[in-house]
């Protein structure tokens, strides 16, 4: 056998969670950097980290539903009643769950779902970041989703960091053409939080995209691909049904019929004006210098946000991604109530970020590194001085 015939190795193929390894390790010290600033700064203003993570806010209304369920409620002197119908079953199924098997509260066992869904959600985000725009760019979009300012709430017991792994995965199997992989996530992901009907509009329209382009591709019926065409047109089917259950369900059990989980949302006095409310509050940060500041901050962080979006399109983002962006940017910013929560409600926009996690791919490891290390600095300072303040509501 002369050289040319001989045969020549092809090395093996890494596994998907050593190609995602590098991303998973840098997000895990960059929530533990933020674990740790947080620690400290609680330890010297007399509170407790353990608290601020696992029962406060959001996270007190999932453990009840868990240890409790469906039906306590709060109501305030105002008038306004805050039930926990508000709030999607998924998160506290999971800390029951995990409480029933393990010794941990439901308040820690959420905290210890939140752990894995997290890292899970990085996993998610590096898979669709890397199918899309090559393996650098993943491990980038996962740490720069890591050291938003923000990020901190990627380690509370809310339901943000559940909700992003499955948005993600099921983007990811979307991409990939594992169609009822993605009906069965966007399901789950819409027993999660009510934005879930993003993952169902992206879903939905990468099936119409790809029906509509194979009959334009060879002139034939879409439909005769028996095999693959019902498998997109399954999940299409599947994936509402999670938000669809759950609102439904609501409705039945306030008996106002279909809508009954928009008069349970209209008791927090939390609604979609199409944003009308979020700049009438922008607009009020002008009536005095101080809050000036704060007013142009909110200004420049949006036009950011649509900066972002549009860089999203001229990049030639899949539709499907930029459908998710596109409701889930809209929900957050166009919600009449709890504009100090916007911020995390943005958290699961995870493509806004792929703009930036290119430019940062295309720097010097070294310089990447330097970049990334800073903010994570940064973030995990404001983190824990933003969760000992006011925090997310």
């Amino acid at each position: 056998m002369t050289d040319l015939e001989t045969p020549v190795a092809t090395p093996p193929r890494a596994s998907p969670l050593r190609r995602a390894a590098p991303a998973l390790l840098g997000y895990a010290a960059v929530r533990a950097l933020g674990l740790v600033a947080l620690a400290v700064w609680s330890a010297a203003n007399g509170k407790s980290a353990h608290t601020l993570l696992s029962a406060r806010w959001d996270s007190l209304w999932y453990t009840r539903v868990a240890e409790l369920g469906y039906g306590y409620e709060v109501r305030l002197p105002n008038g306004d009643v805050h039930a926990n119908l508000a709030f999607f079953p998924l998160l506290p199924w999971l800390e029951r769950l995990v409480s029933a098997v393990t010794p941990l509260s439901y308040a820690d066992a959420g905290v210890l779902v939140t752990a894995v869904a997290s890292l899970a959600a990085a996993w998610g985000i590096f898979a669709v970041a890397g199918h899309v725009h090559g393996r650098r760019a993943g491990v980038c979009a996962v740490l720069v989703w890591a050291v938003l300012p923000v990020g901190i709430v990627q380690s509370m017991a809310y339901s943000e960091s559940l909700f992003t792994a499955l948005a993600a995965w099921s983007l990811y199997a979307v991409l990939t053409g594992r169609w009822l992989t993605a009906g069965l996530l966007a399901a789950l992901a819409g027993l999660t939080r009510p934005v879930g009907v993003a993952v169902v509009a992206a879903l939905w329209v990468a099936a119409i995209t790809s029906f509509v382009g194979e009959h334009r591709r060879d002139g034939s019926t879409p439909w005769r691909d028996g095999a693959r065409a019902w498998r997109r047109a399954l999940a299409m089917i599947i994936a509402p049904l999670g938000a669809a259950g759950y609102v439904l369900w609501v409705g039945h059990r306030t008996g106002k019929g279909p809508l009954g989980y928009l008069d349970v949302q209209a008791g927090w006095r939390n609604g979609f004006d199409g944003g009308y409310a979020f700049a009438r509050f922008v607009a009020e940060k002008f009536t005095s210098f101080p809050s000036a500041l704060a007013g142009v901050a909110l200004i420049v962080g949006v036009a950011l946000i649509m900066w972002l979006y549009v860089t999203c399109v001229r990049q030639g983002q899949p539709p499907a991604l930029l459908v998710y962006t596109g409701v889930v940017v809209a929900l957050a910013l166009c919600a009449s109530s709890y504009f100090g929560s916007k911020p995390r409600l943005l958290l699961p926009a995870f493509p806004l970020l792929l703009p930036l996690a290119t430019a940062l791919a295309r720097l010097r490891t070294s310089r990447s590194v330097l970049v990334l290390g800073s903010v994570a600095v940064a973030s995990a300072v404001y983190g824990a001085f933003w969760l000992n303040g006011s925090g997310p509501p």
